[in-house]
């Protein structure tokens, strides 16, 4: 018997579908990455270029994408004006450097300046994580950013993930930086999907 493919439930204001490689979400996928801010924190703000997604971030996505395990980008779009908001990103920790974790899952995120400060980043996660755990996918979810990506970082602690250490990468195009790892076993993601369904049903306590 065939294993189901993961969904993500749709919520009153947002919904979810795992990306693929098409035309159509390449375009998705290539407009998102031409907001200088929007790659503050991944490029230094250099926007992606057609032949860097068609020959670099297509084929890396192609890589790790897996609709039984969740693995993938899921497109977040408004509900229900199906609008396109950004992503989030689940693959296996330590995928393309040769230290790969099934059961260890990174989790990230990435969205059009215009759906910034709205919650849509922390509320997607979340759903996307609960589909995860729901499913049996991990045993735990990590996460990474720049140590001055402060609002990321939010999004992680709202996630129930914990610092863990920043450690020092060589990069090609962009020399010496680091990156800050946070992380946490599904049962501390869980609490904190707890505290994140009371604060939105009681939005006042």
């Amino acid at each position: 018997m065939k294993a189901q493919n993961m969904l993500v439930p749709d919520s009153d204001r947002l919904k979810y579908r795992l990306l693929d490689c098409s035309e159509a979400d390449s375009e998705l996928l290539w407009q998102l990455d031409q907001d200088p801010l929007v790659m503050k924190f991944i490029t230094r703000g250099k926007t992606t270029t057609r032949a860097e997604m068609r020959d670099r971030f297509l084929p890396r996505l192609q890589a790790y994408r897996n609709p039984e395990s969740g693995w993938g980008l899921w497109g977040v779009h408004s509900n229900p004006a199906d609008h396109f908001l950004g992503w989030i990103l689940i693959r296996p920790m330590g995928f393309f450097d040769g230290e790969r974790d099934d059961r260890n899952l990174e989790i990230g995120w990435r969205f059009h300046q215009s759906a910034w400060g709205k919650g849509y980043a922390t509320e997607a996660a979340h759903a996307v994580a609960a589909g995860l755990i729901l499913n049996d996918h991990c045993d735990d979810l990590s996460a990474v950013a720049l140590p001055e990506n402060t609002a990321s970082i939010q999004v992680m602690k709202k996630l129930g993930l914990r610092y863990v250490n920043t450690t020092d990468h060589d990069d090609d195009d962009y020399g010496i930086y680091q990156l800050a790892r946070y992380s946490a076993a599904v049962r501390e993601v869980r609490d904190a999907q707890r505290c994140f369904r009371t604060s939105r049903e009681n939005p006042m306590s």
